[in-house]
């Protein structure tokens, strides 16, 4: 029986086991009590709460300006929904970098008023205080390298990361300390599929890929893209599994005729 099958709950201890038995890893994002309930019931193994709450619920271009009070907010609508998968957190941008008694604090609201399982930080040995203060209160921290959206002024763009060989060395050298400062896993975001795999076959703890390839140790996407909902993002790593966008149009434009023509509601929907 799969490590996956077996658990009524999934932990930092569990994913760890999957990676150690060769068994992938499915993640994706939520951001309320409703999406959190139906892919919570559909078996994924972990959801993260992710800062691109900022593009998809509110509008913003980037993820630069959601807040830790919002992200609060998100994260324990997820939770209240949530009954088996691991529940992780971003902290949004401006709550950890540069000040490690702030990422903390930061952290510690997330756990308390949340009841999360775990927050995911951005960045390697620029962090690492941070990421190593946070760890030292018993808070699992999940890591976050490669094309990292909350550093977007400083690189300018979207583009894959990693292409070079410095790059590839920088990112290489921050995984292994995010490993050995105690981080239980790490995303690898817009990454050539070569360095996912030597990555992930270096470091013992679970890589999620996010268009790293397929040689990492599991693969998250965001909801709203996955889903179609969210028609303005196509990258080449996006596998839409559904056209939600087209459906619901669809099902509103219906809803509309029937008002306007008076066969919504029927003498049955009705008291």
């Amino acid at each position: 029986m799969s490590v996956e099958t077996r658990v009524k709950r999934v932990t930092t201890h569990v994913l760890s086991e999957m990676k150690l038995k060769g068994e992938k890893i499915s993640v994706l994002t939520a951001y309320d009590y409703s999406m959190a309930k139906i892919i919570d019931h559909a078996g994924i193994d972990a959801i993260i709460v992710g800062d691109s709450a900022s593009n998809v619920m509110a509008g913003h271009s980037t993820t630069l300006p959601i807040t830790l009070d919002q992200m609060i907010y998100h994260a324990a609508s997820v939770v209240r929904a949530v009954q088996r998968a691991l529940v992780v957190v971003d902290l949004p941008f401006g709550s950890y970098q540069g000040n490690s008694k702030e990422a903390l604090s930061s952290a510690i609201r997330i756990m308390k008023e949340t009841s999360a399982d775990a927050v995911k930080m951005e960045g390697g040995i620029e962090i690492i205080e941070s990421v190593s203060r946070v760890l030292s209160a018993g808070i699992p921290v999940m890591g976050h390298l490669g094309l990292t959206p909350q550093s977007i002024h400083k690189f300018g763009t979207y583009a894959v990361r990693a292409r070079q060989e410095e790059e590839v060395e920088k990112l290489l050298s921050d995984a292994h300390l995010l490993e050995d400062t105690g981080c239980f896993a790490i995303v690898l975001e817009k990454i050539p599929a070569q360095v996912g795999t030597r990555v992930a076959s270096e470091l013992t703890i679970p890589l999620i890929g996010i268009g790293a390839g397929g040689g990492v140790d599991g693969q998250v996407l965001v909801i709203h893209d996955m889903l179609g909902i969210n028609q303005e993002f196509s990258p080449r790593f996006l596998r839409r599994y559904h056209d939600l966008f087209s459906e619901i149009d669809g099902a509103v434009n219906h809803y509309i005729q029937d008002v306007k023509n008076g066969n919504f509601p029927n003498e049955r929907e009705q008291y």
